[in-house]
């Protein structure tokens, strides 16, 4: 297959890719089939938040929302929600290792108890009028050992595709990618397939590519927060591989931040937290992303921001 072939997803990541981001990202490098939103929680009052429903409105072609619900009554309406806003697929979220999240049994919480599982797809796939329904999951809870078993569980039921990050619960986002649960779980299916954990370079991506022969579909999160460009890399294309397109980029994002939030202490804190990612592709300017960290103003922020970016 060509690198055109594949399907690129941005992942979603709470708290970080956002509507500014991801509107910021789309219209200065693109390269991604779809974006997808951090969870929306479905709750049992059957009310989306106002900073929820900004997740989603307006209507985008190329956003897959994503919810997050403990019970099946719950994603049914939330599905039926995002569907009367235009949204042809809806993700459910089975891979949250967060333990607020996992103690009330939802994201990866619903892969510790897998005939709840069982019981909790039977109900959703009961729901009238809804979507196509994705899942992003993991491959286990403890561990990998029960990978198989929970594809042979999303078999049975007709989702659109399956993006499976090769970690357990218990890994959090530590160690590397546990490569043979992925095929475990994704020889059980037949619907599509997506992989998702842990590409952060071209070389990175070919070299999965390579083991995965059969894999057209891939998500990648921390890898494009690291490097806005990588997906048009992969694409072959490196016209915006460069320090320019970046820093258009980051003073994009502040001027975009600035319209949302209020103050300079918010967009520092938002600006600041992207940098957690940026500063992988600049091992040698320590001294200037911790001067970055310590930045109290607009005016330091972007001066050690230019500094930064002209280490390397």
């Amino acid at each position: 297959m060509e690198k055109m072939d594949c399907k690129l997803y941005f992942a979603p990541m709470e708290g970080v890719t956002g509507p500014v981001l991801r509107r910021v990202h789309k219209d200065l490098f693109g390269g991604v089939d779809n974006y997808f939103t951090p969870f929306l929680a479905a709750n049992k009052n059957h009310c989306f938040k106002h900073r929820e429903t900004r997740e989603f409105l307006p209507y985008d072609s190329t956003l897959v929302p994503q919810v997050l619900a403990s019970n099946p009554q719950d994603f049914i309406w939330a599905a039926g929600v995002l569907r009367q806003a235009g949204y042809k697929e809806v993700n459910l979220n089975l891979g949250c290792p967060m333990p607020t999240i996992v103690t009330k049994k939802k994201g990866s919480g619903l892969l510790r108890d897998l005939d709840y599982l069982d019981r909790y797809l039977d109900e959703i796939f009961k729901g009238d009028n809804l979507p196509n329904i994705s899942v992003k999951t993991r491959t286990g809870f403890e561990n990998n050992d029960n990978a198989a078993a929970i594809g042979k569980i999303y078999a049975k039921y007709p989702f659109c595709e399956v993006i499976i990050h090769p970690r357990a619960r218990e890994d959090y986002y530590n160690g590397t990618p546990d490569i043979e649960a992925f095929i475990n779980m994704k020889e059980q299916l037949s619907c599509p397939v997506c992989y998702n954990g842990d590409i952060r370079t071209v070389e990175g991506f070919e070299s999965l590519r390579n083991e995965l022969k059969d894999i057209d579909r891939f998500m990648i999160g921390r890898g494009l927060l690291a490097n806005p460009a990588l997906a048009l890399a992969i694409r072959g294309n490196n016209d915006k591989s460069d320090k320019a397109s970046l820093l258009e980029y980051l003073s994009v994002l502040w001027d975009e931040y600035s319209e949302e939030l209020s103050g300079e202490k918010a967009i520092l804190f938002k600006m600041k937290e992207l940098w957690y990612y940026l500063e992988w592709q600049y091992p040698e300017a320590s001294k200037e992303i911790n001067a970055i960290r310590k930045s109290k103003t607009a005016a330091e922020y972007k001066q050690h921001v230019v500094k930064a970016l002209a280490v390397r």
